[in-house]
């Protein structure tokens, strides 16, 4: 009787062995970094317990997939950064052929189109609070995507409902990061989809972490149907309320457990499952679905999560149960993508367009502050632009009209004046010799004042005029030299001539 469990005894070391051979021989092969964030102890709202528990499970499950983990459990803001750049320095270190992988669990806040993980201290009045007291996602994005690495894998367990009430106006969820708009080499993945809200869940874990620590272990599957498993499972798990999300712009195969290192990396777009996924159609879609059952339709669209394979099932099945949900979520969807576009175009076009489709959702309130901000930004160089055109476009007064026209500041929207071909004005006669200049040797005579009188007496006989002139001006002479020495000179230079 004792045999049979000794030989069972002996099949499961041999399991174990065998799989600790596996992880050996992936860890031989590639370099594997993680780093855990569990973000549990907030100290301005309650606490989440789950989020611990789901940082141990993971920290476990990656260490058995060969990975060295350094996990940082209730971090504030500054300690947040810091084990952020401590990890990217040892993933700088570690050479290009690394697999660095992030997991987050926590609270995560969708601020003016903006993604932000909460430290444990972050106690926000206002959601212009949100940039100084928390950690940008896009920050952790590209602190590791400067990096040459083989892959880097971010999971974000942290998309639970904003527990601040000074952040009414916030939308709801997070918004969506497209990794292929970054460096290549990227797979990130929400625990639910954009714009929506995660759950806690009923068991120590969240729904999403559950999923991930039960199908991440099995050997063989690549990450893209890991991700896709967690996806319908936790469907199930939530009757549909939360479905997990990811963007992939992987250039290399990766595997939890199974030998992904032996595989050659891949150029994007041959055999690539979320491109082929992503290229169909809704006519595609349409012709995938039609005659199935409605719930293995659902699943299928479920693990494809795109807006074709979505409006494809809402169209075909029409009275199914399942439709309601999954006319909410492609709603949703359609939504967050048109919120992805305006923000990142981010012009006054972009968030009036928006307005006009969505002008009743959760994020309209931060359309319009961005609206309003783009106006402002804009406002100055629209002034700049317009002041030459009203100038050139201004009316000419007819009576001031200059001989030859000024060049128009904008030739484009300047009036053209059009000539007759026998407007032709004369040609002027230029005078190029200098007026004479007369020499006038008799001093003007001046005026005299209103009340004398001034009796002119013809010259009495006597020397000729060359001996009077040489008399005038010596009497000048003496007159002037009065005239500066005593003030009386000028009486004596009027003398002569009146009385």
């Amino acid at each position: 009787m004792r045999r049979p469990a000794l030989c069972n005894l002996l099949l499961a070391s041999s399991l174990l062995v065998l799989s600790q051979l596996l992880t050996l021989t992936d860890a031989s092969a590639e370099t594997r970094l993680a780093l855990v964030i569990g973000q549990s102890a907030y100290r301005a709202v309650p606490e989440l317990p789950n989020a611990a528990n789901d940082a141990k499970g993971m920290t476990e499950l990656l260490g058995n997939a060969g990975f060295s983990v350094t996990t940082a459990p209730n971090l504030a803001q500054n300690e947040m950064r810091q084990a952020i750049s401590d990890f990217a320095g040892k993933v700088s270190a570690s050479g290009a052929d690394t697999v660095a992988l992030v997991f987050y669990a926590g609270h995560g806040l969708q601020i003016d189109g903006e993604n932000y993980l909460v430290p444990v201290d972050l106690d926000p009045k206002r959601e212009a609070d949100i940039p100084l007291q928390g950690v940008r996602l896009n920050d952790l994005l590209n602190t590791l995507g400067a990096l040459p690495t083989r892959a880097r894998i971010f999971m974000l367990d942290a998309c639970r409902n904003n527990p601040f009430p000074a952040l009414s106006g916030a939308g709801h969820g997070l918004a969506i990061v497209d990794t292929k708009a970054g460096a290549p080499g990227s797979f990130i993945s929400y625990s639910t989809s954009p714009g929506a809200e995660a759950e806690d869940g009923s068991g120590i874990d969240s729904p999403y972490t559950t999923a991930a620590l039960t199908i991440a272990k099995q050997p063989n599957l690549a990450i893209e149907e890991v991700f896709k498993r967690i996806r319908v499972a936790v469907a199930q798990s939530t009757d549909g309320r939360q479905i997990p999300w990811e963007s992939s712009s992987l250039t290399a195969d990766f595997k939890f457990f199974g030998d992904s290192s032996a595989q050659q990396p891949s150029a994007p777009g041959a055999g690539s499952p979320a491109l082929a996924s992503a290229s169909r159609t809704v006519e595609d879609w349409r012709q995938e679905l039609r005659g199935k059952e409605p719930k293995v339709a659902y699943d299928l669209v479920i693990a494809d999560d795109t807006v074709p394979a979505y409006q494809a099932y809402v169209e075909l099945y029409a009275q199914a149960s399942y439709t309601p949900r999954l006319r909410t979520i492609l709603e949703r969807r359609r939504q967050m993508l048109a919120w992805e576009q305006a923000v990142a175009i981010n012009t006054r076009a972009s968030y009036e367009t928006y307005l006009t489709n969505w002008g009743s959702s959760d994020l309209a309130a931060t359309a319009r502050r961005m609206l309003l901000r783009v106006q402002n930004r804009n406002y100055g160089v629209a002034a700049a632009v317009a002041t030459p055109v009203a100038v050139a476009m201004a009316p000419t007064c007819p009576c001031s009209t200059p001989s030859t026209p000024a060049t128009p500041i904008n030739p484009t929207v300047a009036p053209i004046i059009k000539k007759r071909v026998d407007d032709t004005p004369p040609k002027r006669k230029v005078d190029d010799t200098p007026p004479k200049r007369k020499v006038v040797d008799t001093p003007p005579k001046r005026r005299p004042p209103p009340d004398e009188v001034v009796v002119e007496r013809a010259p009495p006989p006597g020397p000729p005029p060359s001996a009077i002139m040489q008399g005038i001006g010596i009497g000048v002479g003496i007159g002037l030299g009065m005239g500066m020495g005593g003030g009386r000179g000028g009486d004596n230079y009027h003398g002569d001539y009146r009385r």
